[in-house]
């Protein structure tokens, strides 16, 4: 089987790198992919946001299956494209993605289909969303309508704040704030069957502590000591499999990574979002652990037949992804400085260095590229062994002025994280 991974970042090479490792996959090809991926996979330059030119790739390749990473294509409908030529696509329609394209048809879905979420309203101006944040009190919580890139979402307890964040999009969802801490837990799907991966949780904001704003995702963690010991089947039971299941009535069918973020409540799992695929850096940490061959997963998933694929095996021990970002990251990410140690840190046993937002210079040096640049993940025996072998791995990188989060993983280690009590 040949493969192609659409897509440029950290997703993109960690998806190469789990594909290449699959006996099944003859040939990884990444477009326009970055300069982690070139040493996993083949790269070719690629436009994106060109629905046409992604299908023209995967024809010329010759490709078995197209892994659309990133959610702007699939929100833009390139997997209608790939599979307007025959080709077999993972990753949802247009019409299916739009449960991330737009906050309030997710929770138009999940209303329709009995998923339990936050209450929110839908707000398209000041008057509106006054309104909306003395209905629901601090702390607030509002969220852009579209795509954001896992940054549109404020939650602040400065209502003035709230508001100057609702004014900078033409419409928000204002929803409820909801306690308890978050877990993503995504389903690979061929629009029936749901195969759920395991759960991890993931860092938003970018200081130690949750400080600071949101992010795109600053580290994970994976397995989770303290979950409860039926979250999966209770997550698939009533929020994942509902979920298909009404898009599907729709005569939207979802076929490919349906991702949700998730908050355990004192009332229970309540979702806080949907995503359209896989996302960073929970991608980092779990694939890593994934013992079943990916691409025959993703393969099935593309060809609608999960319902008869075995059941998922995971590596023993747990993983830690850390993100190493750039100066300034995430208001004004400062590029062009040089990194070094990263492939070192990559050769030492047990870790990985995944590219997200990495070049090549003229002088053939690597350099910062974006705001997060590489996500490092390290696999242990235990969740603090494997905490400690990705700081020290991180220690050995170095990048002018870069930061990183010190507690990724810290309070699960210390058994310090509390479900909220009903």
């Amino acid at each position: 089987m040949d493969v192609l991974v659409v897509g440029s970042g950290g997703r993109e090479h960690a998806l190469a790198l789990a594909l290449g490792a699959d006996p099944a996959v003859q040939t990884v090809h990444v477009a326009p992919g970055n300069p982690g991926a070139a040493h996993v996979a083949e790269t070719h330059p690629l436009d994106i946001s060109d629905n046409d030119a992604i299908a023209d790739l995967a024809d010329k390749l010759g490709v078995d299956l197209v892994i659309v990473g990133p959610e702007a294509p699939l929100v833009n409908g390139a997997a209608d494209a790939v599979r307007a030529r025959g080709i077999a696509c993972f990753g949802p329609s247009r019409a299916a993605a739009w449960i991330e394209g737009s906050k309030a048809f997710a929770k138009e879905i999940m209303a329709a289909a009995g998923v339990p979420t936050a209450m929110a309203r839908v707000c398209e101006n000041a008057d509106e969303v006054a309104a909306a944040l003395d209905a629901f009190g601090p702390p607030y919580v509002v969220k852009d309508d579209g795509l954001a890139s896992g940054k549109g979402v404020v939650v602040t307890t400065d209502r003035d704040a709230a508001l100057a964040h609702a004014a900078s999009a033409d419409r928000v969802v204002v929803e409820e704030y909801l306690d308890g801490p978050e877990v993503s837990l995504f389903g690979v799907t061929d629009g029936k069957t749901v195969v759920p991966l395991m759960p991890a949780q993931d860092f938003k904001r970018v200081g130690d502590g949750d400080a600071g704003p949101n992010t795109g995702g600053m580290g994970a963690y994976a397995p989770l000591p303290w979950a409860p010991p039926d979250l999966v089947d209770d997550v698939v039971a009533r929020v994942l499999q509902p979920t298909v299941d009404e898009l599907r009535r729709r005569g939207t069918p979802f076929a490919g990574l349906l991702y949700a973020g998730l908050a355990l409540t004192s009332r229970g799992v309540r979702v806080v979002e949907f995503n359209c695929r896989f996302g960073d850096p929970e991608t980092q940490v779990l694939l890593p652990l994934l013992r079943s061959p990916l691409g025959r997963l993703l393969h099935a998933a593309a060809t609608g037949t999960l319902a008869d694929l075995e059941q998922l095996r995971w590596q023993p021990g747990a993983a830690v992804t850390v993100v190493v970002a750039t100066h300034g990251y995430p208001e004004a990410p400062r590029t062009g400085d040089v990194i070094e140690g990263a492939e070192e840190v990559d050769a030492l046993e047990g870790v990985h260095v995944i590219h997200a937002g990495t070049s090549v210079d003229q002088a053939g040096n690597l350099v910062a590229a974006g705001g997060r640049v590489l996500a490092v993940t390290a696999h242990g025996p235990d969740l603090a062994i494997a905490r400690d072998r990705v700081y020290d791995a991180v220690a050995r990188i170095h990048l002018e002025g870069a930061h990183h989060r010190m507690d990724i993983a810290a309070a699960a280690v210390l058994g310090e994280v509390n479900l909220p009590r009903s």
